[in-house]
């Protein structure tokens, strides 16, 4: 299968976000680089940066997670539990009061 690098980025502690962002939403998840940094100035800094690969078919989708993630974009919208009226955030799929499933 093959893969595709979707975020690099020189701060380790924003590719590691950056994995568990995805890895959150289902996303099998592949690190390089995490430890060449010390490789900085006899290689190439490109070929040192902490890197987030995924399968080239959740290519798209990883993209938009992490463009979300790291522009605060809005999620999904509020929504209302059709068992009990409560209004949700909509981050949540069930219920907090009544366990309803997000229709």
């Amino acid at each position: 299968m093959s893969h595709v690098r979707v975020f690099a980025h020189a701060n380790a502690l924003l590719v590691s976000h950056v994995r568990n962002v995805l890895a959150a939403a289902g996303i099998p998840v592949s690190l390089r680089n995490m430890v060449l940094g010390g490789g900085a100035g006899e290689l190439p800094l490109s070929e040192c940066e902490p890197e987030v690969w995924v399968a080239v078919h959740d290519r798209e989708r990883a993209e938009a997670l992490i463009h979300a993630s790291l522009t605060g974009a809005p999620g999904a919208p509020d929504w209302h539990c059709p068992g009990c009226g409560e209004v949700l955030e909509g981050t949540f799929d069930a219920c907090w009061r009544c366990g309803t499933t997000r229709p």
